[in-house]
């Protein structure tokens, strides 16, 4: 097996979210991909991304099929039971994709070989197979599971807000590994980017300035069996300091604020949070300097011909 763990990640998104399906890459693995496919040694959940396909935990790489059968004889499985599935089902790269009834006769070769129980139904195990840039690899498969389509569907809910797919990924860049990190969005609106933070595990609070606003984000938040602290009031009274801030700044014509007033947010979020992930519909390179922030990566996020800057701050 792999000396050093490797992780292959497939990838699919729609054109205009390429920018933050990259951008999003960047956190996690410190790297991006122009390609579908990244191959990284940093284990991320395949479900906490809207754009992550599947995972596969390498376990063998070789130039060959043959090459491969010897190298999987040395799985010792015991009792457990096993699949073996090949993930050429789309054009990877520059590999085309491999159509189903070689697929099928590539997983018998390997699945034959493999001192174990199969199990087509209902293994204890799946392994994945792919071909990518003429090489295989083998190892344990995890498909991702569309967590955030299941938020879709809100009992309160604004025209204006973030898609959950958007909030997710602005999460994700936000907090891309959540253990000892504690988060703040402080204009959370109904919730659409706190929900989305807490189904990943993202230790996370919500405020807003509207009484009905965050009763109506306390009420989503409970809809999806989640536990969540939603407070009333500015950004200007909060007097904890967070690892992050998550801002979805004010903008359509029901809580249109001035350039003062977008000013205000920012420095407020400069004094309580060391990074803070901005999304935003106008350019404000020249507030957040003026806040003494660095602008470390960025994005734009398209929804037909709207489109918000993603920015990341320190």
């Amino acid at each position: 097996m792999q000396d050093t763990q490797k992780y292959i990640y497939t990838y699919v998104h729609h054109k205009d979210e390429y920018d933050l399906c990259r951008m999003e890459m960047r956190a996690f693995f410190n790297m991006d991909s122009q390609s579908n496919f990244l191959i990284s040694n940093v284990e991320v959940d395949p479900s906490r991304s809207p754009f992550i396909q599947d995972r596969l935990k390498v376990y063998y790489e070789s130039n060959s099929i043959s090459d491969m059968k010897q190298l999987v004889q040395e799985l010792k499985l015991n009792d457990t039971t096993y699949k073996v599935i090949c993930l050429n089902k789309m054009d990877i790269d520059q590999t085309k994709k491999i159509h189903h009834p070689e697929r099928r006769q590539i997983e018998r070769e390997i699945g034959l070989v493999i001192d174990g129980e199969p199990d087509l139904d209902h293994p204890d195990v799946v392994f994945g197979l792919i071909h990518i840039n003429g090489r295989w690899y083998f190892g344990k498969h995890t498909i991702s599971e569309s967590i955030w389509r299941h938020h879709l569907h809100k009992p309160n809910s604004y025209s204006t807000a973030l898609s959950t797919r958007v909030a997710r990924a602005v999460s994700n860049i936000a907090v891309p590994h959540t253990e000892g990190i504690r988060a703040i969005d402080p204009c959370c609106g109904i919730g659409t980017v706190v929900i989305e933070a807490l189904s990943m595990g993202i230790d996370i609070v919500g405020r807003d300035i509207k009484p009905l606003v965050c009763k109506g984000a306390r009420e989503n938040i409970a809809y999806f069996g989640l536990n969540g602290t939603v407070t009333l009031g500015p950004i200007s009274e909060v007097t904890e300091y967070y690892d992050v801030a998550i801002i979805d700044l004010p903008y359509n014509l029901y809580t249109h604020i001035s350039r003062e007033e977008q000013f205000d947010i920012i420095k407020q979020a400069r004094r309580i949070a060391k990074q803070v992930v901005i999304i935003t519909i106008e350019t404000i390179d020249d507030l957040l300097e003026k806040a003494d922030f660095k602008i470390s990566d960025r994005c734009i996020a398209k929804k037909q011909l709207f489109k918000r800057q993603i920015l990341l701050c320190e």
